[in-house]
């Protein structure tokens, strides 16, 4: 039986934005779930999404949130017009500097469990007549891949999750759900910090532990929890990133970059890029050379 996991290429790819229509791609899109989130901004016409089997119906100048490992489909009434705008990304990324505000996927999956779920959204009711522009910004930056993308898509998309955040909380919902103290998300925090900073180190997990004064086991469990992914996958995962970005901007040979980003050798950096990348550093620096030009 086919299964329901949407493979992203959280690497390769960490945001996509793109417009759908009928033209580009027919409807319906089947159930499905990644571990993106995923926003979706109606330009014109009608759809309905299916959202963990809450119904939605999106027109013209809504917004609306599907969170992360969340099971949806998209459909419409047949023969009916419609373009919609869809941004994918990693909520790991959002640029939230106070250590008050919550853990954005797993806020998105709590309200979720609302009656009934305040997912969608318009201009008026996020204070922000700019909605519209938010989406097709993205898109055209995305495309074009000019320097410092992802950073300027993923600042844009931490301010449009804030005034969400703000909407629900003048709505009098819990914005914060706990599974740690706060003493430990601080700690968990500090440690991602840490590895952004460090990377180019041999970072041991064992040291990281260490530092927010938990045990080994506990602290695997509670950055799985936060993170979706083991603190070894997420240290590869930053130094893959930074690999990246010197990759596409820079001319520095491949044992420069290996020695920045904290790989052990060359070799060790063309292993792990291949295989998540599905190409070799060269090949990649080669098919994006456009980028760079």
């Amino acid at each position: 039986m086919k299964g329901l996991f949407e493979y992203n290429d959280r690497l390769n790819a960490p945001i996509e934005a793109f417009t759908c229509d009928k033209e580009s791609m027919s409807l319906p899109v089947e159930a499905h779930w990644h571990y993106y989130m995923e926003l979706i901004y109606m330009t014109s016409g009608t759809v309905h999404i299916s959202c963990n089997e809450k119904e939605f119906e999106l027109k013209e100048g809504t917004m609306l949130i599907i969170p992360p490992q969340t099971v949806h489909s998209i459909y419409c009434d047949e023969d009916s017009d419609y373009h919609y705008i869809c941004i994918k990304f990693n909520t790991v990324r959002l640029q939230f500097v106070e250590s008050y505000l919550p853990n954005p996927a797993i806020l998105f999956r709590s309200i979720l469990k609302q009656p009934n779920p305040p997912l969608a959204f318009t201009a008026e009711d996020l204070d922000e007549p700019r909605l519209r522009d938010y989406f097709e910004k993205s898109v055209e930056e995305v495309r074009n891949k000019d320097y410092g993308y992802n950073t300027l898509v993923y600042s844009m998309l931490s301010g449009l999750v804030i005034r969400i955040i703000r909407y629900w909380f003048a709505m009098g919902l819990t914005i914060a759900p706990k599974t740690h103290t706060d003493a430990e998300n601080y700690s968990i925090e500090d440690v991602i910090s840490y590895i952004d900073g460090h990377a180019h180190e041999n970072i041991s997990v064992n040291t990281l532990a260490e530092m927010c004064h938990m045990s080994y086991s506990y602290f695997a469990k509670v950055f799985r929890e936060q993170y979706g992914q083991s603190c070894k996958q997420y240290i590869e995962f930053i130094r893959l990133c930074k690999a990246e970005n010197l990759l596409l901007f820079t001319d520095r040979d491949l044992t420069a970059i290996a020695a920045d980003t904290g790989f052990s050798d060359c070799s060790h950096l063309i292993r792990c890029f291949k295989k998540n990348y599905g190409t070799t550093p060269k090949q990649y620096r080669l098919a994006h050379s456009s980028v760079r030009s």
